[in-house]
């Protein structure tokens, strides 16, 4: 009889999580966030720490995607056409300063993150870093052109620049595309971590 497959590893035992700061540029800032804080759904499993710099937010992957999308509509809608800013730092199998238990894979199940339209429509730029650590013979950027081309075939792809992928979409679509990514890549690397700009209502440049 074969062995069973070990499945992925929880999030409480294995550092799955986000940072998410709010940054509106309109002096009624305090009053954005802190609304948007109250006003996003917290699903029971996920653990929220606001900090003087960012909020954590820890849990099962989908879970964290979508509580992050919600924060930010929540914002974009307090703002009311004022200029937001966001950054967003997702995170899973940290070997560092989270307690985890680390172990051989699989580290994720690979299957895409579903989260709904936001009906906020942003830029972003994206970053994702694949943490070999002597994995795959280090061959760290095969992940990361992936997601480059699934970026390219979504609809989402605006263009390339240096380090980052821009995108432009719904907020929605744009974090269901970076979560798909990192946990894709997740599947096959112990540790990885994938970095969000967001800029929405931009004086600059709109979309």
């Amino acid at each position: 009889m074969a062995a069973p497959t070990p499945s992925a590893p929880s999030a409480s035992t294995y550092g799955i999580g986000a940072r998410i700061a709010l940054h509106p540029m309109t002096d009624r800032y305090v009053d954005i966030i802190t609304t948007a804080l109250a006003a996003t759904p917290r699903p029971p499993e996920l653990e929220l720490t606001t900090s003087p710099v960012s909020t954590f937010i820890g849990g099962p992957d989908a879970a964290v995607v979508r509580y992050c999308a919600d924060l930010v509509a929540a914002a974009a809608h307090r703002a009311d056409g004022a200029h937001l800013a966001a950054q967003v730092l997702l995170s899973r199998g940290c070997p560092g300063e989270v307690t985890c238990t680390l172990r051989h894979g699989p580290w994720a199940d690979g299957e895409a993150v579903a989260v709904p339209d936001a009906g906020v429509r942003a830029w972003a730029e994206w970053s994702l870093y694949p943490l070999l650590d002597g994995q795959g013979g280090g061959a760290h950027m095969t992940p990361i052109m992936d997601a480059i081309a699934t970026a390219r075939a979504s609809g989402l792809f605006h263009s390339s620049d240096h380090f980052v992928t821009r995108l432009a979409g719904d907020v929605g679509a744009i974090l269901a595309l970076v979560a798909t990514a990192w946990l894709r890549t997740g599947a096959g690397v112990q540790h990885v971590v994938t970095h969000l700009s967001l800029s929405i209502n931009s004086p600059t440049q709109g979309v």
